[in-house]
């Protein structure tokens, strides 16, 4: 097994724990899911039709499941087959899916600053995630700055002023109801007057309208083109694991509205629903940068692929 350490990734054992206890319900389930099938040197048709089964009913969907399946299909255990060489197989195909997409969002914009558009549903813990993520870029020494783009809910503005505050960055802000591109102009400006490497735009979380959404962000992407034809260097979409297949929906959706470039997965933080990762990643593909497995400031991180795939399997 590898354990190399994704570029850009904070290894400690306080954040293994949390991983582990994030994930701790969602290998309970899939062991339980899987308990009493056991077989001999092959699995059979009925054996590989339970496991699928329950792969999906752990969340991990069923292009994950059918995949997995035909890995265990193909299969040939040197002893009788028990739970812990079925997981150990399970979680070999787990991290081949998960390898491709486990991608940490680096700062390599030139010039700068790099422009992080941050989207996602109301609730989805976005601006939370926009906090974390400063200060994660904090920690390896970026310099940052927001944009409360997301000027339809004055909450919105006031709760990313009060994140600001706590990070310790600057924010530029404008007017309740106000227009999002401009707010986003006058941020890049003041971003690439003062030397900011990093710029963060909080976006609408809103998909009663698609259209108007859509609208609004060609809007500030040209806005953005006109200063800096590279930006936005980053779309991500936040996505709240605890919607379990729901959240597969949103990146469908945000996909088409947002062209969507990357994924953050939040509230991995003891749910059952943490398989929702793995078809995420099996089913679009898309860099999936960091995960949160808790409310701290330094709960999100990028992951090791190999250590999630046994923590999911419930065998690290």
């Amino acid at each position: 097994m590898s354990t190399d350490t994704p570029a850009g990734e904070v290894q400690d054992d306080g954040w293994s724990n949390r991983l582990f206890g994030g994930f701790r319900k969602t290998s309970e389930r899939l062991t339980e899911n899987l308990s009493g099938i056991v077989g001999k040197t092959r699995l059979d048709d009925h054996q590989l039709d339970d496991l699928e089964d329950a792969l999906i009913m752990s969340d991990l969907g069923p292009r994950a499941a059918a995949r997995i399946r035909a890995r265990l299909a193909d299969e040939r255990f040197e002893r009788d087959a028990d739970e812990r060489a079925i997981m150990e197989v399970v979680a070999r195909e787990i991290a081949e899916i998960l390898r491709p997409v486990a991608k940490p969002l680096d700062v390599v914009a030139f010039p700068r600053p790099q422009v992080i558009l941050v989207i996602g549903v109301n609730g989805s813990g976005k601006t939370t995630t926009i906090a974390k993520l400063a200060h994660l870029f904090q920690e390896q020494d970026y310099s940052v700055m927001l944009a409360a783009g997301d000027t339809f809910r004055a909450a919105a503005i006031g709760q990313l002023r009060v994140w600001a505050d706590r990070v310790g960055v600057p924010i530029i802000t404008g007017p309740e109801g106000g227009d999002p591109a401009s707010v986003v102009f006058d941020a890049v400006k003041a971003a690439t007057d003062t030397g900011i490497d990093a710029l963060i735009v909080d976006t609408a979380g809103r998909l009663q309208n698609k259209r108007e959404l859509m609208d609004e962000l060609a809007k500030i992407r040209r806005v953005l083109g006109r200063l800096n034809p590279e930006a936005p260097h980053d779309v991500v979409l936040v996505l709240d694991a605890t919607n379990g297949q729901n959240a597969l929906s949103q990146i469908e959706i945000f996909k088409e509205v947002a062209g969507v470039s990357g994924l953050i997965m939040t509230k991995l933080d003891g749910t059952a629903r943490g398989g929702v990762l793995v078809a995420a990643a099996e089913q679009y593909g898309l860099p999936i940068h960091a995960i949160g497995v808790g409310e701290r400031i330094d709960d999100l991180r990028p992951f090791n692929p190999d250590l999630l795939a046994r923590v999911i399997a419930g065998i690290a």
